[in-house]
């Protein structure tokens, strides 16, 4: 089989197989096709060491524009593509004699107590998109939500009064997660200051409340002999899903109200991630229950905020080393 087929029927077999996640394939059928354009359209059987180590050297030398990280990344795509050729009893190169690059131990930042307070204080809530705002930010910090896991959110998947939803995270993994009572206000004090029925728990507030004629001819296809295409596309926009959030909105939410604040570190939705995980263990929570409030798969992603165990240690030492 040709290489150009077989990364074919590699994504498929990812996308309804494994059911992966749409930014998984992305990512995926970059990486791939950039093996694809440096390799050639070969035999699978002609694919060996060398041919990987041609491509190797081809990323190492976009440095610095392609990471060390970034450059693993399209070695775990062409491992994963490997493993599922030999699945197939495709001849080709065995995928554990690819290596993958050493990347220097991962650090995090995180915002300390008081810059979080900053950040809160910083929105004006006597507005509707205030009120979103800092509950948006108020809820990041207390779940440890992706932010892609956020702006999929409705209303009815929200219980406020338990203070606890399910989330669907990386692999379409489920887990529990916990809303403090801070965030819970905040939350009910937004949808309180609602007057629609969308389905998103957080909208677009900048948006018409109703669509005008031309958006909605420009929406919903007029002229289309897939009847549950026009009914599906009917259904979404009285779902409110044309008023759905972005992550690149919230992601500007958060940088904006950041600079408002006149906080010196960069902050993003995943600067809070982070936060949340550091309040945790600065608080006495073992790894373990961290991972799984978290959504990691393995222990090992999360034992990147092990530099905070060690922080706590040293000051333990401080106190009482004479």
């Amino acid at each position: 089989m040709k290489l150009r087929e077989a990364i074919v029927q590699f994504l498929e077999y990812c996308e309804i197989d494994k059911n992966q996640s749409q930014r998984t394939l992305v990512a995926y059928g970059h990486y791939l096709t950039r093996f694809l354009s440096m390799a050639g359209d070969i035999e699978l059987g002609n694919l060996t060491l060398e041919v990987v180590k041609r491509f190797r050297l081809q990323l190492n030398r976009l440095s610095p524009t392609l990471s060390i990280k970034t450059q693993s990344y399209h070695m775990i795509a062409l491992r994963a593509f490997l493993k599922w050729c030999v699945k197939q009893d495709l001849k080709t190169l065995e995928p554990e004699k690819i290596e993958l690059p050493k990347i220097p131990q991962r650090t995090v930042e995180y915002l300390t107590r008081e810059e979080l307070e900053r950040l809160f204080e910083a929105f004006d809530t006597s507005k509707i998109m205030g009120l979103r705002n800092r509950a948006i930010v108020e809820m990041l910090y207390s779940t440890g939500l992706r932010v892609s896991e956020l702006t999929s959110l409705n209303r009815d998947q929200l219980n406020l009064e338990r203070g606890e939803f399910q989330v669907r995270g990386k692999g379409q993994k489920m887990r529990i997660v916990f809303l403090s009572e801070r965030a819970k206000g905040w939350i009910q004090k937004y949808l309180s200051a609602r007057d629609d029925n969308f389905d998103p728990l957080f909208l677009n507030h900048r948006r018409s409340r109703v669509l005008c004629h031309s958006e909605r001819q420009r929406r919903v296809p007029q002229i289309t002999r897939d009847e549950e295409t026009l009914r599906v596309a009917q259904s979404d926009i009285l779902k409110g899903e044309h008023r759905r959030l972005t992550e690149v909105m919230i992601q500007n939410v958060v940088r904006q109200t950041a600079l408002k604040a006149g906080l010196v570190k960069r902050v993003t939705p995943h600067k809070l991630r982070h936060s949340f995980a550091t309040e945790l263990l600065i608080n006495g929570a073992d790894i373990r229950s961290v991972q799984e409030m978290l959504g990691h798969a393995s222990i090992t992603t999360t034992q990147i905020y092990t530099h905070i165990t060690n922080q706590k240690l040293k000051e333990v030492h401080e106190k009482f080393h004479r």
